[in-house]
């Protein structure tokens, strides 16, 4: 994620932060010092803000470290003001692993509220806990506020509403009875009925839930289009839908022939070549981006993508379609036999989607 920096890495997981987390522990330190705090209790603030973000990552490691017993690897873990992202390679499809990663993370959570309990006397009233809380983060009730605040995580990433983990644990359980881009669309309705009560609630109370209701409805809609344009591809295998017409590009060639290629045509993505042979990719972001940098005579040598990818001709749509949306910039290369055959991208799987979409309605409107 760009404007984010490494901290470093946890069982091969790189760990990263984004640079707006400062912006957070500065508006922290101006709330509590508008709010007449002393220093001793902004102080205490900031570390409990630090050790929120510490359960976030150990509920994301909950996340990772679940997927990796069924062979999912987790690219990375970003943190940010508003929580933690971990990458995954993919998502589990089976329902009981989708189970199993999705309840994980809260999971965590409700362990490390369990462990704090054990260390601290609850109050028995919501007076006496309001009392012990009036005053703000401090050596007394930091260990209280921390409990809550992990209860406060489980609780909420339970409501079943994507892109929260409650959310896939709802289509996991329906899709023990339902075939999975049902259970995906039941769920993202009932995530967006959620998400619309959020947003209402916003307008009287917390606007911060406009935010999140905003996020929750967007969230389950591109779960639910993702999903739906994967089972659509169900039967399908990438020689359906390559490319034999496709443009290319000699590796010899300069920056300016590439612009005036990408002029004289509609094409985003060529195919760089040296004697017949793949040497390359070439998209208009990297055209554009060489242009405002570099010289019209400029090598493609020196611009051109060389991390290949290579999709099987007999390989299922469905099953390199994660692939091909993650590499939605890049052209890929079909192979049958060791020999290319040829290209595919995402606009044109889209415009495969698309083309199954418009006959599927049609063949309903008969």
């Amino acid at each position: 994620m760009k404007g984010s920096f490494k901290l470093g890495n946890i069982v091969g997981i790189g760990l990263f932060i984004h640079w707006t987390f400062s912006l957070l522990i500065l508006f922290i330190v101006y709330v509590n010092y508008k709010a007449g705090q002393n220093a001793t209790q902004i102080l205490w603030s900031v570390l409990f803000v630090l050790c929120i973000f510490l359960t976030v990552l150990l509920h994301e490691l909950g996340h990772a470290l679940t997927a990796k017993k069924y062979n999912i690897k987790t690219k990375d873990i970003t943190l940010l003001p508003i929580g933690g992202l971990a990458r995954l390679e993919r998502l589990p499809e089976k329902p009981s692993e989708e189970l199993a990663v999705a309840f994980a993370g809260p999971l965590v959570n409700i362990v490390l509220a369990f462990v704090t309990s054990l260390f601290i006397t609850l109050p028995n009233t919501s007076e006496e806990m309001v009392a012990q809380l009036a005053n703000g983060v401090n050596a007394g009730n930091f260990f209280l506020n921390f409990y809550l605040v992990n209860m406060v995580l489980a609780v909420f990433n339970l409501i079943p509403a994507f892109p929260m983990d409650g959310g896939r644990v709802l289509r996991a359980l329906l899709s023990y009875k339902l075939e999975r881009h049902h259970a995906t669309k039941i769920a993202a309705r009932i995530g967006q009925v959620l998400a619309l009560g959020f947003i209402f609630l916003g307008f009287f109370s917390n606007p911060f839930l406009i935010f999140i209701g905003i996020f929750v409805f967007m969230g389950a809609q591109i779960e639910s289009e993702y999903t739906e344009s994967k089972h659509m591809l169900k039967g399908y295998k990438v020689r359906d839908v390559l490319m034999k017409q496709y443009p290319t590009i000699d590796y010899n060639e300069t920056l300016e022939t590439a612009v005036k290629l990408m002029l004289d045509s509609q094409n985003k993505h060529f195919l760089v070549t040296e004697n017949g042979i793949p040497m390359g990719t070439l998209n208009r972001e990297q055209i554009m981006e060489a242009l405002s940098k570099k010289e019209d005579e400029t090598e493609l040598s020196s611009i051109i993508d060389r991390d290949l990818i290579m999709l099987q001709a007999d390989s299922l749509l469905e099953d390199v379609f994660e692939l091909v949306y993650k590499n939605k910039h890049t052209l890929m290369l079909v192979i049958e036999d060791n020999q290319l055959i040829g290209t595919l991208d995402t606009e044109n799987l889209l415009e495969f989607i698309l083309i199954k979409e418009v006959k599927a309605k049609r063949a309903h409107a008969a």
